[in-house]
């Protein structure tokens, strides 16, 4: 054995080092040097073969005693304190830890009887849908009946998947595990795996008489109205979340949710900012300037509003309490906010260009410096 290196020095830590040390240099060590890391590299493979046997030796913390007394002898019989050791290593991996090998890969307790599916009740999945409304049904809410497909709990089996009076069975290939175990021969030895049971596809259990509403599934698949409520305020692409109307659970577990996503159609007239409601009010250059009452459209419908006289041309008003509900607190509700749109006419007969004319002159000095369509013009291209 004198051929062989240190086995510390293969893992490359110090003799001193710590369990979690040579575990981890092991991971580090075996990734670097794994086949299907160097395929065809046979100086990678015979590297490969050493560290294990290394991290054989070192994670054992009896073999790890008898190799700082004894070496290498320990484990090939020319030592006595060791001959309980040998022959080990002679037949390539038969004594290897896969699962050590593989979880530093990612792959877990793959090798090493990992975790069992669940064979007990599952929730159903979640489900989504898209939901049309109008700006007037998103701001006051509203009721809506909607279809949708599920997956409902078998009434015949009550979700069980066996004929009424039947019971599922426990699978006689895994003993209820819902996983076997293969020994298959591989490059570097035997190896033995453990994967979902080919029997009873991981459940554990086999249904020898299914039911027949259902075929053994436990759910069928349906369509359903369900009604439901919009609270007001709701926004365009806000959801709503309605438990338990998703798809059923599997062996009596409970129901999924349903996602119900909203969509807002635009409105002719308001434009929604947050809570407050927007729109443009277009009034005349003589209500603009000797003001006027007009009626003003609102989500509460038409109301009477005087417009001052000198009115500007993108002049606010705000009504309070008009816009859109509080969707978490409908006694909270926005603003409507009014921007006028002074129209500035572009037809004009000669008389009425006449009598602006006149307009114009009676204005003086100060009118012909900055007149009223001048200062009308320079709020426009503001």
């Amino acid at each position: 054995m004198a051929s062989k290196r240190d086995y510390y020095e293969v893992l490359g830590v110090s003799k001193g080092a710590s369990d979690a040390e040579i575990k981890k240099a092991f991971r580090s060590q075996a990734k670097k040097y794994h086949p299907d890391n160097n395929p065809g590299d046979s100086e990678a493979e015979a590297k490969f073969k050493e560290v294990n046997e290394a991290y054989e030796v070192l994670k054992d913390p009896q073999k790890r005693a008898a190799y700082d007394q004894y070496g290498h002898a320990a484990f090939d019989g020319s030592a006595g304190a060791g001959a309980g050791y040998g022959g080990g290593f002679g037949g390539g991996f038969g004594g290897m830890d896969f699962g050590d090998i593989f979880e530093s890969f990612g792959f877990g307790d793959i090798f090493g009887g990992g975790s069992r599916r669940k064979s007990g009740p599952r929730k159903g999945r979640d489900m989504q849908i898209n939901l049309t409304l109008t700006f007037e049904e998103a701001v006051f809410g509203c009721t809506k009946d909607i279809r949708i497909p599920v997956t409902e709990t078998c009434d015949e089996c009550k979700g069980t998947g066996c004929k009424p009076g039947t019971y599922a069975e426990t699978c006689k290939k895994c003993n209820g595990t819902g996983q076997e175990r293969v020994t298959q021969q591989t490059p570097f030895g035997m190896m033995q795996s453990v994967r979902t049971c080919s029997a009873c596809g991981g459940e554990g259990k086999v249904i020898k008489t299914p039911c027949t509403k259902c075929g053994g599934k436990g759910n069928v698949t349906a369509e359903k109205t369900v009604k439901v409520d919009i609270p007001k305020g709701i926004a365009h692409g806000q959801s709503i979340r309605k438990q338990g109307l998703g798809g059923a659970g599997e062996r009596g577990g409970q129901n999924g949710d349903l996602y119900i996503t909203i969509t807002v159609m635009p409105h002719k007239v308001f434009v929604r900012d947050g809570n407050n409601i927007l729109v443009n009010i277009p009034i005349s250059m003589v209500q603009a300037a000797l003001g006027d009452e007009i009626t003003i459209p609102t989500l509460d419908g038409d109301e009477k509003y005087t417009v001052k006289p000198g009115t500007q041309p993108g002049d606010k008003v705000t009504l309070r309490g008009r816009g859109v509900f509080n969707v978490r607190n409908p006694k909270i509700r926005g603003d409507e906010i009014i921007t006028f749109k002074v129209q500035i006419p572009n037809k004009l007969n000669e008389r009425q260009k006449e009598i602006l004319r006149q307009f114009a002159a009676e204005g003086g000095d100060n009118m012909k410096k900055e007149g009223f369509f001048d200062k009308m013009k320079k709020k426009l291209n503001e």
